[in-house]
């Protein structure tokens, strides 16, 4: 399945949401291809999309959740890449 959590991660003067799959990367790649993110934005497990880009994520089929349910769920499908030294 396809997740977003709220733009709320600050970078580059925006508010950032985070988009990820709990099955694959695949799917994950297919997904931001289908709605013309760029691979520039993928980032580790997930790709940084800016707040402008929600309601047209979440449209497109991505499940809302918080942030801590993002990550849990990648956690729980083995597809969580932390940060070295994290």
């Amino acid at each position: 399945m396809i997740l977003v959590d709220p733009p709320n991660a600050p970078g580059h003067g925006r508010l950032w949401s985070h988009l990820a799959s709990d099955s694959s990367f695949e799917e994950l790649h297919a997904f931001a291809r289908g709605l013309g993110i760029p691979e520039r934005g993928f980032d580790r497990d997930h790709y940084d999309v800016p707040s402008e880009w929600y309601e047209r994520v979440v449209a497109s089929g991505a499940a809302p959740v918080s942030s801590r349910e993002l990550v849990a769920r990648l956690v729980a499908a083995g597809l969580r890449r932390r940060k070295r030294g994290a």
